[in-house]
């Protein structure tokens, strides 16, 4: 049985609405076993960390900064880059699925890596991107519930992981 990779971005400044659906999020997951990724810092990130790590679960977070300073203090691991906004590559290549939640530039260029590299994005109140190819790039979700469900249910299509 493989565990699942899920990338959980969003803004590193969020009001409480948004913490508390990714929150949610972050405990819904843990539920299931799926290991959190996210970049390690405040609102969004903090929030699914705090409810995954409420739950038992594993978040790893992945830093842009030299150093831990910073980092959200409900990470189980934290991984330090210095690659500043580059490292959103290696937290969406790390993942089998992303659920964005609310964000702003650079919750958007995780979105725009996790298309490139095929890795299924679930948004909940976040950006809407259309290419005008009538293809559904962004699966939407209405509540954090569905938001895991639909990441989960994409991870295992497309990687093909078996669950217990």
């Amino acid at each position: 049985m493989q565990q699942v990779y899920v990338a959980v971005v969003g803004s590193a400044q969020c009001n409480t609405d948004t913490a508390a659906l990714a929150e949610e999020v972050g405990r819904l997951l843990a539920r299931q076993n799926a290991i959190i990724i996210c970049g390690g810092y405040g609102g969004v990130m903090e929030a699914a960390s705090r409810g995954a790590v409420s739950e038992g679960g594993t978040v790893v977070g992945v830093l842009s900064e030299d150093d831990r300073s910073g980092a959200n203090p409900f990470l189980t691991v934290s991984l330090v880059t210095g690659m500043r906004q580059a490292r959103n590559a290696i937290i969406v290549r790390s993942s089998h699925a992303v659920i964005a939640i609310s964000g702003g530039y650079g919750t958007l260029s995780e979105i725009g890596l996790a298309l490139k590299m095929e890795r299924p994005v679930v948004g909940l109140n976040t950006w809407k991107i259309d290419q005008g190819d009538g293809v559904q790039h962004i699966f939407r979700a209405e509540t954090p519930k569905e938001a895991v469900d639909y990441a989960l249910e994409l991870a295992r299509d497309v990687f093909e992981i078996k669950m217990g």
